[in-house]
């Protein structure tokens, strides 16, 4: 089975060629470009493609790789937001994707976010880095003792309820579908509360939802007025989850204290991309860092070495059971 890699990096190579001694049956092509449909011809020949969550999966790119007979569609991440699913079904195309990998990982890297935003640790290191000792501006607040409200508490959300819970804050959760083990067993959400509550009561606000239509924007200029002034809040979910200029107006008017941004509604450009050598003006990213109070930064949470490996594993795994005719793994399946 003959599968082309789209905008891979060399972590992408490096962590795939390791596993792949392991499949047989799989043999891969790496490329740096991205999949949209100007790229899509490049598949010709092969039996599969692989892509990112930058890359572009809508209808005339499924079209053009289902004109090549190319039935499999593997998504090396866990979100398929940018696959045309309803398109894909009618081509008769399988879709599969990484359900989860170290959910720890992007925990982890939220408490960071949180942790360099609210204590200007940014801003500390550069003025160290230029001689300047001054402490004036860098002033945060201790977590320990405040509230923290995350929002979904599936795997992602459940790891940053255990990390919040040991630095000794109290935990809420919101949840459509609420994990009473994480009350009862293992007593790291201290209890479910509305969205309305959540915002009105929390320190620290970190979203792990699924986005979705009724999610879309659900951090918007309503949402924000209910939080408490100079909460901490930080996004390493979806960026569509949250209104991007609401936000920065939540900055200016300090009801937002600090801001840690791993993605970000207008992302897409940039995700991946190295851009230093443009001026980028009045964009949003830009608008972003020019607050001494947000941390951005490029869709990094999942970024380990453990990460890694488990996308190249499931994605593999997915790859051989295609070509052997066996079941894919369990919550892979898009379509």
């Amino acid at each position: 089975m003959k599968i082309l890699f789209y905008g891979t990096a060399s972590y992408d190579r490096d962590s795939f060629t390791k596993e792949l001694k392991d499949y047989p049956d799989v043999q891969i092509d790496f490329i740096e470009t991205n999949l949209n449909p100007m790229t899509a011809a490049l598949a010709r020949g092969y039996d599969a493609v692989c892509a990112f969550v930058n890359s572009d999966c809508g209808a005339m790119t499924l079209e053009i790789l289902a004109g090549f007979g190319i039935k499999l569609v593997l998504m090396r991440c866990a979100g398929f937001d940018a696959v045309n699913v309803a398109v894909a079904k009618d081509l008769g195309m399988k879709v599969t994707r990484v359900p989860a990998y170290s959910p720890e990982a992007i925990a982890e890297h939220a408490m960071g976010l949180a942790l360099c935003a609210n204590r200007r640790i940014h801003k500390g290191y550069i003025r160290v880095r230029e001689n300047n000792f001054d402490l004036s501006g860098l002033v945060g607040v201790t977590l320990h003792g405040k509230t923290a409200g995350i929002v979904g508490t599936g795997r992602i959300g459940a790891a940053l309820c255990r990390i919040c819970k040991g630095f000794g804050m109290h935990v809420l959760g919101a949840d459509l579908y609420p994990n009473q083990k994480l009350v009862d067993e293992e007593r790291v959400v201290d209890e479910y509360v509305d969205y309305d509550e959540l915002y009105r009561r929390s320190d620290l606000i970190s979203l792990h939802a699924f986005l979705n239509e009724e999610s879309y924007h659900m951090i918007n200029d309503d949402s924000i007025a209910k939080m408490k002034d100079g909460v901490i809040f930080v996004n390493t979910g979806r960026g569509a989850l949250v209104d991007s200029n609401a936000l920065i107006r939540g900055i200016r008017s300090g009801k937002i204290g600090a801001a840690g941004l791993d993605v970000y509604e207008e992302e897409n450009a940039n995700v991946y991309q190295d851009r230093e050598d443009q001026i980028l003006g009045s964009s949003i990213t830009a608008r972003f860092c020019s607050f001494p109070n947000v941390v951005m930064t490029s869709h990094q949470a999942f970024f380990t070495r453990e990460a890694l490996s488990e996308i190249a594993r499931v994605t593999l795994d997915n790859a051989q059971a295609y070509a052997t005719g066996r079941e894919f793994l369990p919550r892979s399946v898009v379509c």
